[in-house]
C-alpha cells in the first residue's frame, strides 16, 4: 500500500487541474458570440494555446478562414482542422517563436473593419509571441537577466513590452481596423489584462518611467538601443479591442480546496494572490502546518499565485520545487504532514516536473544521502534534491495555465 498522504496530494493535483481545463471556459466565452460580416482569423498563443484553439475550432470551425497556434515545445497535441500549429521556446524566446509570430502578423495584415481576429491568450505568451525590436541575442540576455534576478512577472513584462512590436497593445494596433476579441486564461495574480502575456491586445497601463525603474532596480545590462526603447511609450487606448477573462488561479484554488474537502480535510484558502519568493512561501506554509501539529482533525491550507526564485546557484529546479523544498526544514519530524506545490501547466521551470512534495521525513531522508535542504536551496538545485527522495510531482503538459497552487496537508485518521 502506498503512502496515503502522498496519494492524497496526487489526487488533489489531478482534480484541481482537471477543473481548470480551458475547453469549457472557451466554449462559454464564445457562446452567443458573433464574428461580424468579414473574415475570421484565429491566433492562439501561450502554454494553453492548443487546448483553447481546439475548443474554439469545435465551436466555430466552419467560420474560421485562417489561423495559427503558437505554444511551448511539447504542448501541441496534434492537428486542429486547417490551423497552423507551431511550437517555440519558453521561458526564453527563440527563433521558432519569432518565425511563428511573423506568420501571425502576416495572417492579420491588411484586414478590414468588417474582419475579426479571435485572439486566444494564455500564460507563456510573453516568450512565445515575440517580434523583437532588439537583436535576438540581446532579447535572450535581457530575458535571462530578468528571470535570474527575482523580478516579478509584472516587472518583467513592463520591460519586455517596450522591446517588442507585438506586446503592450501593439498587436491590436497592427490588426486595426479589424476588431480583436481576446479570450484570456489568466496566469497573473489579480488578472491584469495588460500584463498577461505582456498584453498584446490590451491598452498598456505601465509607463516608461516604471520600465526604467525596473531596469535600474535590478541593474539590467542594456544596449543603448534597448535603453532608448524603454522610453518609447506603448498604446494607452485601443478602440478595436475587447477582452474577456475565462479562468484564473482563483478557480484553481477553489478546485483544489474542493478536492481536499472530498478527501476528508477541512480546507482553508489562505490567499489566491501569493506573490513573494518561493523560499519564503515554503517557510510560511511550513510554519502554518507546525502551528497546527496538535490538531485532531485533518486540515488543508492552500495558497495560490506565482512566486519568484532569486538565482544564487547553478542547479536545476523551478519555483514550485523550491517552495516545497523550503518547507522541508519547518515540517521536519511532524507526523502525517506534507507540503506540495505545482504549476497548473505541468512544467515547473526548465524541468520535466510540475512541482515538488515534501513531508515530515524529507529532511532526514536527504541527510541520509549526504544532502541538505540549505545547500540545495543555495544552489537552486531543488530538482535533484527532491528527485533523490522521490519528491518530484509529474503531470506532463496539462493544456492549461492558471498559475500555481501550494498546499499544506495535516492528515489525521
Amino acid at each position: 500500500m502506498g503512502d496515503p498522504l502522498r496519494e492524497d496530494a496526487r489526487t488533489i493535483v489531478r482534480r484541481a487541474i482537471e477543473a481548470v481545463q480551458p475547453g469549457p471556459a472557451v466554449r462559454r466565452a464564445l457562446s452567443g458570440w458573433g464574428k461580424g460580416a468579414g473574415r475570421l482569423v484565429l491566433v492562439a498563443v501561450g502554454k494553453a494555446a492548443w487546448s483553447m484553439a481546439r475548443a474554439a475550432w469545435d465551436c466555430l470551425g466552419g467560420q474560421i478562414d485562417a489561423g495559427i497556434v503558437i505554444t511551448k515545445y511539447g504542448h501541441a497535441q496534434g492537428p486542429i482542422g486547417s490551423l497552423e500549429i507551431r511550437e517555440a521556446g519558453h521561458p526564453v524566446p527563440d527563433r521558432a517563436g519569432f518565425s511563428a509570430t511573423g506568420e501571425a502578423l502576416r495572417l492579420t495584415q491588411g484586414l478590414s473593419e468588417e474582419d475579426t481576429v479571435l485572439f486566444l491568450l494564455s500564460g507563456g505568451g510573453s516568450a512565445l509571441f515575440e517580434d523583437p525590436l532588439v537583436s535576438p541575442g540581446e532579447l535572450e540576455d535581457i530575458t535571462g537577466q530578468l528571470l535570474s534576478c527575482g523580478a516579478g512577472i509584472v516587472e518583467m513584462n513592463t520591460v519586455r513590452k517596450r522591446l517588442s512590436r507585438v506586446k503592450g497593445g501593439r498587436f491590436a494596433r497592427h490588426c486595426a481596423p479589424a476588431r480583436v476579441f481576446s479570450v484570456v486564461l489568466s496566469d497573473i495574480v489579480g488578472d491584469p489584462l495588460d500584463m498577461i502575456a505582456s498584453g498584446p491586445a490590451y491598452p498598456d497601463s505601465s509607463t516608461c518611467g516604471e520600465a526604467r525603474a525596473v531596469a535600474e532596480k535590478y541593474g539590467l545590462r542594456l544596449s543603448e538601443r534597448a535603453r532608448a526603447l524603454l522610453g518609447r511609450e506603448t498604446p494607452k487606448f485601443l478602440d478595436n479591442a475587447q477582452a474577456v477573462i475565462t479562468g484564473s488561479v482563483r478557480e484553481l484554488c477553489a478546485a483544489a480546496a474542493a478536492a481536499c474537502g472530498e478527501l476528508g480535510y477541512e480546507p482553508a484558502v489562505l490567499t489566491d494572490c501569493l506573490d513573494c519568493q518561493a523560499k519564503e512561501a515554503g517557510a510560511f506554509l511550513a510554519a502554518i502546518a507546525k502551528s497546527h501539529r496538535d490538531t485532531a482533525r485533518s486540515l488543508a491550507f492552500l495558497a495560490g499565485g506565482e512566486t519568484v526564485v532569486h538565482l544564487t546557484g547553478r542547479g536545476l529546479g523551478g519555483r514550485n520545487q523550491e517552495l516545497a523544498l523550503a518547507a522541508a526544514e519547518g515540517i521536519a519530524g511532524l507526523r502525517d504532514t506534507a507540503v506540495f506545490s505545482v504549476g497548473s501547466d505541468g512544467t515547473d521551470g526548465p524541468t520535466d516536473a510540475a512541482g515538488g512534495y515534501v513531508d515530515g521525513g524529507t529532511k532526514q531522508a536527504l541527510e541520509r544521502q549526504g544532502l541538505s535542504v540549505f545547500d540545495a536551496l543555495e544552489e537552486n538545485d531543488a530538482y535533484h534534491a527532491l528527485k533523490a527522495v522521490g519528491g518530484l510531482l509529474f503531470t506532463g503538459p496539462t493544456g492549461t495555465n492558471v498559475n500555481d497552487v501550494a498546499v499544506a496537508l495535516i492528515r489525521r485518521e
